[in-house]
């Protein structure tokens, strides 16, 4: 099985440039070359200030799902297990929520602020529900209480989120693109932000991933192996925590992503979780890379909410995969 990591990632790499390049000629109106015509002033422009960025970014959002929800299965040892379960996703909406029902103006004030304040806390609200999960289960400890704890949170938070959007119709709207995923407003200042989260995310993951080798065999095993399970789960809660933020900041609850991206590679990853990592994250980018594509390709020039697509696309995934189990 070590084969397979050197044949499955330029596979998946070369998809993923493969998208990439489509994507840089896919606009409101459907496909378009990007160079050449009257203005090539005019057509670069919107190819690289406009279609690169969202493209690259995708790729990057889904990137952090794919990664996260492996660290997700590997921790948990449950492989229905997301990246939202710790209380990421609700945290982010609980406080752009509270944010917009109280109308702080430098948030909302100007284009700028609205762009990056929003996002700042999205990103504040996904670590805060994950913080408040482990407050709740008294550290990370017990994988079971954590689990159980992270849905509380979830439920919880949702609900106070509902009502806050209930309450008011702006917060409603403005909600809407966030609750169903949105990858229109990528620019080059989001693919930094995630290229660096996924630049020390991607490498500790990796470290970590012969702790994860040891809990696939079971906690008793794993400290008999002598890992130290408290700092380790620790650690991976870490990366999970920043993986789903980062995701969530920029574009919002992207659903099915980061638990179907594990699945569609393991038969190929082998036995050992590095390879697994590795390849779930290539693998969700090329979802959600995808998924934005057909989300802007499909009804030109209207779009789909890519959140949505990739509900819709991972829902049947899972369907004929309990199909195919005979479940």
């Amino acid at each position: 099985m070590r084969s397979s990591t050197p044949r499955l990632t330029p596979v998946l790499a070369t998809l993923a440039l493969l998208i990439g390049a489509i994507g840089l000629g896919v606009g409101s109106t459907g496909w378009q070359w990007p160079w050449g015509g009257t203005s090539d002033a005019m057509a670069a422009s919107l190819v690289w200030d406009i279609r690169a960025p969202r493209t690259v970014g995708s790729f990057l959002v889904g990137a952090l799902l794919g990664l996260s929800g492996a660290v997700a299965q590997g921790l948990f040892r449950n492989p229905l297990a997301e990246p939202y379960l710790l209380g990421s996703s609700s945290g982010a909406a609980l406080l752009m929520a509270l944010v917009l029902n109280l109308g702080m103006g430098w948030v909302v004030s100007t284009e700028w602020w609205a762009h990056v304040g929003l996002t700042g806390v999205a990103f504040v609200g996904a670590i805060g529900g994950v913080w408040l999960t482990l407050a709740l289960a008294r550290g990370a400890t017990q994988t079971m209480r954590l689990l159980l704890c992270g849905v509380v949170v979830g439920v919880v938070l949702g609900a106070l989120t509902q009502l806050l959007m209930v309450w008011s119709a702006e917060t409603w709207r403005t909600m809407q693109a966030f609750m169903l995923g949105n990858t229109a407003l990528l620019g080059w200042t989001s693919c930094a932000a995630m290229g660096v989260v996924l630049g020390v995310t991607l490498p500790l993951a990796c470290l970590l991933s012969r702790v994860l080798d040891a809990l696939s065999l079971g906690e008793e095993v794993a400290r008999s192996l002598g890992v130290p399970l408290g700092w380790a789960r620790a650690a991976l809660v870490l990366v999970l925590a920043l993986c789903a933020a980062g995701a969530v900041a920029q574009a919002g609850l992207v659903a099915f992503v980061g638990l179907v991206a594990p699945h569609l590679v393991r038969p190929w990853s082998g036995a050992r979780h590095r390879a697994l990592l590795i390849h779930s994250t290539l693998m969700g980018g090329v979802l959600l890379s995808g998924a934005d594509l057909l989300s802007r390709w499909v009804i030109a020039p209207q779009e789909l909410p890519v959140g949505v697509l990739t509900a819709v696309m991972g829902g049947l995934y899972l369907l004929a995969l309990l199909y195919r189990r005979g479940l």
